[in-house]
C-alpha cells in the first residue's frame, strides 16, 4: 500500500511539473504571436500615415505653393505664410511617426536569422537569446555589425564555420561574432600600423589578448568600434584560435 501512496505521488508530481512546463510554453508562444501582431500592426499603420495622410499634406503643401504665386492681396500673404509653415511641420512630424513606427517594428530576431541563413559563404550558428523591448539604437547597430563581420569574414578569411551569439543580461547587451579563420587580412589597413597588445579592462579576468590600434584597423572594423563608442559600449577583438568580435552595451546607455 505504501508503495502505491509512493508511485502515485511521484506520477502526480511528474503530471503536475508537465502541466507547468506546457502552460509555460503556451504563455511563451501566446507572447510571441502578441509581439508579432504589434509588429506588424506598426508596420500596416506607418503604411496607412505616408500613403494617406503624407500624400495629402504633399499635395495641399503644393497647392498651397501655388496660390501664394498667384496672390496679389497683401492681407493674404501672412496667413498663407503661416499655413505653409504649419503644414510644413505637420508634414515633418508625420515623417518622423513613420520613421519611428518603422524602426520600433523591426524584429532583431528574424533580420539576425536572415543573416544568417543567407550567408552562403560558411554556416553560421545563431543564438538569440534577447527580449522584445530593445532600443531601435541598439537593433540596427547590431544588425549593421552582424553584416559588416559577415562580410569581412567572406571577403578575408578562410573560415569554415561562424558563430553569432546576441544575448540580453540584466545590464548589458552583448554580440559576439566568431570564426575559426587564420586570416588577419580583415583588420589591416594601407597603413603601417604596428598591433599591440592590451589587457582587459580592470575587475575582468587578466588575460592578454591581442587587439588592433586605429591605425592598424580596418575600414569595416573601425566603422563597428564607432557604432559601438555611440552606444557608451565596448568591443574587443582576440585572434586567437580564430577570430572573435565581442561587443557589449550598457543598457542605460543604449536607451540613450
Amino acid at each position: 500500500m505504501e508503495q502505491e501512496y509512493k508511485r502515485a505521488r511521484d506520477d502526480s508530481r511528474e503530471l503536475t511539473l508537465m502541466l507547468e512546463k506546457k502552460n509555460q510554453d503556451l504563455l511563451e508562444k501566446q507572447d510571441t504571436e502578441v509581439y508579432l501582431a504589434t509588429l506588424k500592426e506598426r508596420n500596416r499603420i506607418a503604411r496607412e500615415i505616408h500613403d494617406n495622410v503624407g500624400h495629402m499634406l504633399s499635395r495641399s503643401i503644393l497647392m498651397l505653393g501655388a496660390l501664394k504665386t498667384v496672390n496679389q492681396a497683401e492681407n493674404l500673404k501672412v496667413p498663407m505664410e503661416q499655413l505653409n509653415q504649419t503644414l510644413n511641420e505637420a508634414m515633418t512630424n508625420v515623417r518622423q511617426s513613420v520613421h519611428d513606427l518603422h524602426d520600433e517594428s523591426v524584429n532583431l530576431k528574424e533580420v539576425m536569422e536572415s543573416l544568417a541563413e543567407e550567408f552562403s559563404f560558411c554556416p553560421v550558428q545563431l543564438t538569440y537569446d534577447m527580449g522584445y523591448d530593445i532600443p531601435k539604437e541598439i537593433k540596427y547597430s547590431f544588425i549593421a555589425i552582424t553584416k559588416e563581420a559577415l562580410n569581412n569574414v567572406m571577403r578575408h578569411s578562410n573560415a569554415n564555420e561562424v558563430k553569432i551569439l546576441a544575448r540580453e543580461h540584466p545590464g548589458l547587451y552583448q554580440l559576439i561574432i566568431e570564426d575559426n579563420g587564420t586570416s588577419d587580412k580583415r583588420i589591416q589597413s594601407d597603413g603601417d600600423g604596428e598591433e599591440y597588445t592590451e589587457q582587459e579592462s580592470a575587475g575582468k579576468t587578466g588575460n592578454v589578448r591581442k587587439t588592433e590600434n586605429t591605425e592598424s584597423s580596418g575600414i569595416g572594423i573601425e566603422n563597428m568600434k564607432k557604432r559601438v563608442r555611440m552606444l557608451g559600449g565596448t568591443m574587443q577583438i582576440q585572434k586567437e584560435n580564430g577570430f572573435r568580435i565581442f561587443i557589449t552595451v550598457p543598457k542605460n546607455e543604449g536607451k540613450r
